[in-house]
């Protein structure tokens, strides 16, 4: 009896899928983050997101939850470690109530500046070890991938889909 789906379709996602590619690429690249800014009581997604805080003007919730590519409930969680280190707070926005304001606080601003030389040594390493040298491209098609299609009529505003740190 033969199996619905043949052996031959498995070794043709495993060779092909992006799907699968990203997501094990980003494993492994998460590891590294991870284990780099360990040091500073960081994880790789929480160096992003302290990052994403990092602007002249504090953020509403929405840009930044659009800009992580998460949604607003899950930033909520993320945020609230952050909060109970010291390293954000979550405040009114003073001209809609219903919105709330994220600021990096002193030391937010501290541990970001800290970690974010042993970043640049582990990006450096990384693209130093792409096949064709090619970062730009990479990040180019990762970018691409990272928008979904009618996304941008859905997501954030105009303003700051076109400069999402400022």
């Amino acid at each position: 009896m033969s199996k619905p789906v043949p052996f031959s379709t498995t070794i043709e996602v495993r060779d092909t899928c992006l799907c699968l590619h990203v997501q094990r690429a980003a494993r492994v690249l998460a590891r590294l983050f991870d284990e780099a800014l360990q040091p500073f009581d960081l994880t790789n997604g929480q160096f992003s997101l302290l990052m994403a805080l990092n602007r002249p003007h504090p953020p509403r919730l929405r840009p930044v939850a659009h800009l992580l590519g998460m949604d607003r409930t899950t930033l909520t969680a993320a945020l609230k470690p952050l909060q109970r280190q010291g390293l954000v707070e979550v405040r009114p926005d003073p001209e809609d109530g219903r919105s709330r304001l994220l600021l990096l606080t002193q030391e937010g601003e501290a541990r970001l500046a800290a970690a974010v030389p042993v970043w640049r040594a582990v990006h450096a390493r990384i693209e130093a070890a792409l096949p064709g040298g090619d970062a730009a491209a990479l990040r180019a098609g990762l970018v691409a991938l990272g928008t979904r299609p009618g996304e941008e009529a859905q997501g954030a505003k105009s303003s700051e889909r076109a400069q999402p740190y400022t």
